[in-house]
């Protein structure tokens, strides 16, 4: 490991300890333990079947992103890499499974992987757009307190307008980034040796990728299912706080999950442990929850997140590492464009 990725992993750990510290510096860690072991288990048990639904729509953008290059890959196969990478990123530091899914897949997938790795990008802008639209509908609708909600939009409003309207510009017209990106490659050191044009042909074939992707009928049918996912996400949120009995407001989760999920950007540990559970705290608890219960949701929703990824992702990893041999066809028989 060098000394970069050495100092960024002292630093996510850091954080980590810092939110974990903020959390139960105050907090009657015994009254913490019985109010999440008096969850109800059919309400944690729906949670996990809305955790399932979400990720079969996350899994079916990715494939209706992928079958432009390749038409004869199934749900099955895409889901594969998809739910090994979610894991991995679960247990492993640097966000490991993005890059596992980008460059590993290839073969697997019959694409290349310049490819997959434009569809990873389109992927990252849609959650953001998903994400911005979720938080700002939470917020209007079960805000905590008029004024309270008043004064937050009326200082945010505007950011997330402008924040949604870039990513929908830049997923509707990615070709207008390209020659200003391609300018800066030009201007890297090492031209002599052929460093710049490998990573010019490899961001051109990156930019072809996002351009036929970018066609509005087929964009809107992947905001649909984006939608769709993070719909189901908060749902897994909803279903945690009527779990617990001591939560008053379980409303609180449709705020919390944009804002806890928002969270995992900052550095951490691998899992996002402390960050996610601060933040979601903090916004459960906004909405009058007390302490003690808001910290429970938290914990309880990231179990429900955690342990069904890294189980479903592990046992697809394992598949994978036993037939990865068997792919759908070479990559020179898929489509390109």
């Amino acid at each position: 490991m060098n000394v970069r990725k050495g100092l960024s992993l002292f630093v996510g750990f850091a954080v980590s300890g810092v939110f974990v510290w903020m959390i139960f510096r105050t907090l009657p860690f015994g009254e913490f333990l019985a109010t999440l072991k008096s969850a109800r288990i059919s309400w944690a048990g729906l949670a996990v079947g809305f955790f399932v639904l979400g990720y079969v729509c996350r899994i079916w953008r990715w494939r209706l992103m992928l079958v432009q290059f390749n038409p004869g890959l199934s749900w099955g196969r895409c889901s594969v890499p998809f739910m090994a990478s979610i894991a991995a990123n679960n247990v492993l530091p640097f966000r490991a499974g993005d890059i596992l899914r980008g460059v590993a897949f290839g073969n697997w997938l019959g694409i290349p992987t310049a490819r997959v790795l434009a569809t990873l990008l389109v992927e990252r802008l849609l959650d953001l757009l998903s994400l911005i639209i979720a938080l700002a509908v939470a917020l209007a609708l079960f805000g905590a307190g008029e004024t309270d909600v008043q004064a937050l939009l009326g200082w945010s409003a505007g950011a997330f307008a402008l924040i949604a309207a870039t990513i929908a510009f830049a997923l509707l017209f990615p070709g207008l980034f390209q020659p200003p990106l391609l300018i800066l490659i030009r201007l890297l050191p090492g031209r002599d040796g052929g460093l710049s044009e490998k990573i010019e042909a490899q961001v051109t074939r990156v930019f072809q990728t996002l351009s036929s992707l970018a066609h509005r009928a087929r964009m809107a049918t992947l905001i649909f299912w984006s939608l769709l996912a993070w719909f189901f996400e908060a749902c897994v949120f909803y279903a945690a706080a009527r779990a617990l009995p001591d939560i008053a407001a379980p409303i609180a989760a449709w705020i919390a999950m944009p804002v806890g999920t928002m969270s995992t950007m900052l550095p951490s540990t691998p899992g996002y442990i402390g960050t996610f559970h601060y933040f979601v705290m903090q916004a459960t608890e906004a909405l009058g929850n007390a302490e003690v219960a808001a910290a429970a949701f938290a914990f309880l929703v990231h179990l429900l997140l955690f342990i069904p990824a890294t189980l479903w992702g592990g046992i697809c990893f394992v598949y994978w590492v036993f037939t990865r041999q068997s792919g759908p066809g070479s990559i020179g028989k898929a489509t390109t464009l």
